[in-house]
């Protein structure tokens, strides 16, 4: 097997796994993509943020998408319009300063994130079940006062880690709009289906002579296989149960981040 096919299946291992859990939990899948490329490739910190960052430019969630809203799930899409706006500042701004850390120290300080993350995520409390037959999701109020920060804050994390800005995004959107679980998953995921991470990109090319192209090109196609297995399940799954499971699967990436440097 040459270099190229072995890159490529490498990819397509490594996106499978992110698509899973980005059907799970409605994030980007840059919290397993990042360690696995950084541990299996051996790239480092900046280029493993920016091949997941390239590998979300496709549409690679629009099967998990689908597989929400054939289970009943709906949001707003004036709400994600007014959310990816926002995060196209933020990423842009999030890239550039991540070029500016060097890598050992944007490598402890995306472990002690993830950490945050696994904490938060363990103790935010599920918002109640909600009859959207009687209630129906109400955004009017604060559409654009909450919606820009909350895109221009997922956009700076998502540049920052390479994260995808779903960690911001779904426990932002279940506080500041009653959202359950699903629905503030869904919303995530519909924010991946235009190429959000552009900017970011941009800027991770540019600062680091080129990405590894024949990786993302595996890993993107890995993702949306993935990420459609991962939404089947969690459309079936209590939110509770996939909050609890996330923050396991988190915890397990910063532990591998950290141990990557020994």
């Amino acid at each position: 097997m040459n270099l190229d096919a072995g890159r490529l299946l490498a990819g397509l291992g490594t996106g499978l796994c992110g698509g899973v859990l980005s059907g799970l939990f409605g994030v980007g899948g840059g919290i397993v993509m990042v360690p696995l490329l950084a541990v299996v490739l051996g790239l480092d910190q900046h280029r493993a943020q920016g091949a997941t960052l390239a590998a979300m430019l496709l549409p690679t969630g629009l099967p998990a998408v689908v597989q929400y809203h054939r289970r009943g799930i709906h949001t707003s899409l004036r709400l994600v319009g007014v959310l990816v706006l926002a995060f196209l500042f933020g990423i842009y701004g999030g890239a550039r300063v991540a070029n500016h850390i060097p890598s050992e120290p944007l490598r402890w300080g995306y472990v002690a994130f993830l950490v945050l993350l696994a904490v938060l995520a363990h103790v935010r409390q599920e918002p109640a079940p909600v009859d959207r037959n009687l209630v129906p999701l109400e955004l009017s109020r604060g559409l654009w006062r909450a919606g820009l920060p909350i895109g221009l804050l997922a956009g700076v994390v998502s540049g920052l880690t390479g994260l995808g800005g779903a960690v911001v995004v779904i426990p932002l959107l279940a506080w500041r709009f009653r959202m359950t679980q699903h629905e503030a998953q869904l919303t995530s995921l519909a924010m991946l289906l235009p190429p959000i991470g552009l900017p970011g990109v941009y800027v991770y090319a540019k600062a680091q002579g080129g990405l590894p192209w024949m990786v993302i090109v595996g890993v993107a196609f890995g993702f949306a296989a993935g990420a459609l297995a991962g939404a089947r399940v969690a459309t079936r799954m209590r939110g509770a149960k996939l909050k609890q499971i996330y923050a396991g699967i988190v915890l397990l990436m910063a532990l591998l981040v950290a141990l990557r440097g020994r």
